[in-house]
């Protein structure tokens, strides 16, 4: 019924617009899809492009031809070292995993992964904007963020790249701010590829191998060898005699047997790609629809992701004066997931006894896997968007009334049998799904005197209704291991068996967790914008919106955005025709635009909550079977008089092309202070609240992006050459924080005023205290130098007491090094010889570091073994030898200071690197199609090899598997080094 009477309301709503009455929206990046003269094309691209023609505009292109070539599975792979000032985070190679998009820095502190979400930009699918993650409030009832609950499946992932004509990265405030609040991170269109007239069926596929690296293994032996310098330098006799038992005996064959486990784990795996599509029709009505399916194989751990995807659009012309569209695209995807204990146990909130890690040896890990294989975890993730336009056209008049959807819904079943978990089976199901729905018109006039004066008058309006909404539950000790569906719902008899097994579940009630959640978060917006040109010289621009969203208080239910931008044409201005600048142009902007909240809670001030949080996990809080409300003590009280938290930016910048624009060569500076934005700050402690949410945080990210673009050859040679290089250098800074405070901690991190929000907080490390002489004693009371109350003494670790009192604690610990790169961008280089064509693509960070947590865990093994935590969990893949043991001290590791703690910069490495992502080489058979006469009208074939080597200081793994925070905790599988050959074929 909401879907009838929204598509009712964008129908209706174009008498509305006709009268000219002023309408805000949601302006899309259109896609012109039937032929049309040049009065046809949408007002909002007219405007844009009268806007480029005189200034340019700091935004970034992506092809179709750059994007299909690539193997990879999402959206985020495609843009890696592709555009200047976009930072690309793939903390695993497992097919499917969520990955994260960063232009211009990150606009808030990365304290969880809740945070992600806050920081990522808008992808617009032809003028749908989509949800490109799963809302972050699931993580309110999680104890651990490694995952969020359901499939965690890359939604973009369901994009599929074949249908890509184009990915454009906006930067420009100018450009971004007809897109609302939701682009405040920077906005992403995407431009499917065209219907036509001209009937044709292409075909692409590809197929490829996906390759394992050879890893060193280790046994038993091998970690008894690596621990003996601790045993024999440190340890007591008890520590000695409290060997862990897997450890004890060298004739213990389930350890110290070999260690050929990897070939259980490692696998070189397929990939392959097809896709087809048939486009045709006349001049009043074409159409393209395209089909296709993807595997991308994981070489690890038995991963991979399988995409199903389908796609139609037609564009009707009726009348003169009108052009209807419609858009659907479809796709499924289904995952693989990993089998990493840590994850299984977070999902279960169940640790069990990790005194014995899994075995090395093949034939017992086998055992372990043969136990694996009787449970299942099934993901699936269904997509749908899609539109309707109606488009007037008037003459100089154009009305443009649209409706269109995003839905995706998340499917995960899982069932793990009592073997694997102490004799208690589990079961879990999820459903959870995201809704978009938008309805948008929007009007335009255009006025020319004598191709003197221009301007360009537009208006338009934008409702859009987001739904969040999850069913989530689970349970334990089943009857019986062959029950393996969790019904939780029974609705005959809700409450029998309270204290026992339910006769229609199987599962004891008492240990049945239920969790349901929804969110509506709507947003209405109106807009109009003026361009004034003179001469295609000099160009004046401004926009005036004003956002109306639910997620904000009732105080301030609206946000005012005013953006003016400016262009000009020094080459038309300055008459430099006929000399060798073909072009030059600067442009510059400057407004500020909204940031909408993603959770509703901030616009209802005080609050109730149903989380008691004594347990230590988040689950819904009953008292003996009763239902309970309270205070939110633990998340924090959230109060009135909270503002809109927005985006203010300024962009100046200009570009220039040499001979013909061989040569061209753009640059932008820019500043963008993200303010008023939300924050926890300790507070109302006497009342029992752990904080208080409070706006006035501040973070600026400045720097420049740049491009150079050379035709080496021209394209009258048979040898031609174009290589682009694009760079980024990006410095964020805290400007200001709630309540005039300087500094914040939180967690293990800490804010202040003036530093970069992604910097680590760590102890300076010096080295190692050979005896108890080496430690400097306190003259005024004859102590020796401490760390939070603990002597220091031989075997412990130089911590640089930074304040002179002789205790090392948070007051010594120093910002330095950078999560986030502080230069990045790519360096791309297409050769065509006669119809053969060689593709380079490199790509490159500098300035950024991460934290080796692995290793610190590694060296840190005593205090790992003995805690049985969650970061006690010891995978398969820890008997595998990784890093330089050799650059670290030999501390005493059972020492109470924990010298091999990962907060201190012994940990902290240098993560810069240069990779080569992509070769391609491929043939165009054209010439031989048409001396044979074929039907075929194009035929390419190409070959590929991606990921091919990394160059970089770090001595870990590869630098870009990090968590968000910048650490390397061991986990997310490799980014597999591929081989394809593929065919792309037109008829």
């Amino acid at each position: 019924m909401r879907f009838v009477f929204f598509l009712c309301l964008c129908i209706s709503s174009v008498s509305v617009s006709a009268m000219g009455i002023n309408h805000y929206g949601w302006i899309r990046q259109d896609t012109t899809v039937i032929q049309r003269s040049s009065a046809h094309i949408s007002a909002k691209d007219s405007l844009q492009k009268k806007v480029a023609n005189i200034g340019g505009l700091n935004k970034s292109v992506v092809k179709s031809a750059r994007i299909s070539s690539f193997p990879g599975v999402s959206l985020q792979q495609y843009l890696k070292g592709q555009a200047a000032g976009v930072t690309i985070q793939e903390p695993s190679g497992e097919p499917g995993t969520e990955q994260h998009i960063f232009i211009h820095g990150t606009p808030v502190p990365l304290f969880s992964a809740k945070d992600i979400s806050s920081s990522q930009p808008l992808i617009v699918l032809d003028g749908v904007p989509l949800i490109s993650k799963d809302h972050p409030f699931a993580y309110d009832i999680q104890q651990y963020d490694y995952n969020r609950i359901g499939p965690a499946t890359n939604l973009l992932a369901g994009v599929d790249p074949e249908n890509i004509e184009s990915i454009e990265v906006i930067k420009d405030l100018s450009e971004v701010a007809r897109y609302g609040p939701r682009a405040a991170n920077g906005l992403i269109l995407i431009r499917s590829k065209k219907p036509q007239a001209k009937k044709t069926i292409s075909f692409n596929s590809y197929i490829g191998l996906a390759t394992r690296d050879g890893v060193s293994t280790l046994n038993g032996a091998s970690e008894s060898n690596f621990r003996k310098p601790f045993y024999s330098q440190y340890a007591t006799e008890e520590q000695k005699q409290n060997t862990p038992a897997y450890l004890r005996d060298s004739l213990y064959s389930i350890y110290y047997g070999p260690a050929n486990w990897t070939d259980l784990y490692y696998k070189n795996a397929l990939i392959y790609s097809a896709n087809a599509s048939l486009a045709g029709g006349s001049d009043k009505t074409n159409f393209r629809a395209s089909l296709g399916n993807q595997r991308n194989n994981g070489v690890a751990d038995g991963t991979g992701l399988s995409r199903y995807s389908i796609g139609f659009v037609i564009s009707m012309k009726p009348l003169s004066w009108l052009n209807i569209t419609t858009s659907i695209n479809g796709s499924q995807l289904v995952r693989d997931r990993n089998r990493y204990q840590r994850d299984r146990f977070a999902e279960e909130r169940y640790l069990p006894n990790l005194t014995n890690p899994i075995s090395p040896n093949k034939d017992f890990y086998a055992n372990y896997l043969s136990e694996y294989d009787k449970s299942f975890d099934k993901n699936k993730t269904n997509i749908f968007d899609g539109y309707t336009e109606f488009d007037f056209s008037f003459g100089k008049l154009n009305i443009t009334s649209r409706f269109s959807a995003d839905y995706n819904e998340g499917y995960r079943d899982i069932f793990y049998p009592s073997t694997l978990l102490e004799t208690n089976s589990y079961v879990s199901n999820y459903f959870g799904y995201n809704q978009r729905l938008t309805a948008e018109n929007t009007i335009s006039y255009s006025f020319d005197w004598n191709n003197v004066h221009k301007l360009d008058l537009q208006a338009g309006q934008t409702l859009q209704w987001d739904t969040y909404h999850y069913n989530y539950g689970y349970a334990y000790r089943g009857s019986s291991d062959y029950i393996k569906i969790n019904l939780l719902n029974d609705p005959k008899n809700p409450l029998t068996a309270f204290f026992s097994y339910n006769p229609n579940t199987g599962f004891l009630n008492t240990l049945m967790y239920r969790f349901l959640d929804n969110i509506q978060n709507n947003l209405i917006s109106f807009y109009g914008k003026g361009t004034y040109s003179f001469k295609d010289k000099y160009s004046l621009s401004l926009m005036l919106r004003t956002d109306g969203s639910s997620a904000a208080q009732p105080t301030s239910r609206w946000f005012f955005s005013p953006v003016v931008s400016a262009g000009w044409n020094l080459k038309n201005d300055l008459s430099l025709q006929g000399s060798k600048i073909s072009e030059l142009k600067l442009h510059a902007s400057y407004g500020r635009i909204g940031r909408v909240q993603l959770d509703d809670r901030y616009a209802a001030g005080p609050q109730y909550t149903v989380d008691i949080g004594y347990t230590g996990e988040p689950r819904v809080g009953t008292y003996s079977g009763v239902a309970t409300l309270n205070r939110p003590y633990s998340s924090g009280w959230v109060g009135y008089n909270i503002p809109w938290a927005y985006s203010e930016q300024i962009d100046i910048g200009g570009n220039i092309g040499f001979w013909d624009n061989r040569l061209m060569i753009a640059a932008d500076v820019y500043s963008r202070s993200d303010k008023d934005q939300l924050i926890g700050v300790p507070a109302f402690a006497e009342y029992g609240y752990t904080q208080s949410y409070q706006a006035g945080m501040n973070i600026n990210n400045s720097g420049i992006d740049a491009s150079i673009n050379a035709n080496i050859f021209p394209n009258s040679k048979k040898l031609q050459w174009n290589s682009s290089l694009n760079i980024n250098y990006n410095r964020n800074r805290l400007k200001s924080l709630p309540g005039g405070l300087r500094e914040l901690v939180v967690g293990n991190r800490l804010l202040q005023v003036g530093k970069a929000v992604d910097q680590y907080w760590l102890l300076d490390n010096g080295g190692i205290y050979k005896s108890d002489a080496e430690v400097p004693v306190n003259p005024k009371t004859g102590l020796p130098l401490n760390f939070q109350g603990i002597p220091l003494k031989a075997g412990d670790a130089i911590w640089n007491d930074r304040n002179g009192d002789y205790t090392i604690d948070d007051a010594d610990r120093i910002l330095t090094g950078h999560s986030l790169p502080l230069v990045s961008g790519g360096f791309n280089n297409d050769f065509k010889y006669g119809n053969w064509t060689l593709g380079l693509n490199l790509y490159y960070n500098l300035g950024r570091n991460i934290i080796n947590q692995d290793m610190a865990k590694r060296f840190d093994f005593i205090n790992q073994e003995s805690a049985n935590d969650i970061n006690s969990v010891k995978e398969v893949t820890f008997w595998e030898k990784r890093g330089d043991y050799n650059k670290y001290p030999v501390y005493n590791p059972w020492s109470s200071a924990v010298p091999y703690r990962s907060d201190q910069n012994l940990f902290l490495e240098n993560a810069a690197f240069l990779k080569l992502r992509a070769v391609s080489v491929g043939y165009d058979l054209k010439d031989l199609l048409k001396r044979k006469r074929s039907k075929i009208d194009r035929l390419y074939v190409y070959a590929t090899a991606n990921n091919l080597f990394t160059l970089t200081p770090y001595t870990g793994r590869d630098p870009e598997l990090t968590d968000y925070a910048g650490y390397d905790t061991g986990y997310g599988l490799p980014i597999p080094r591929t081989f394809t050959l593929g065919v792309k074929m037109e008829l």
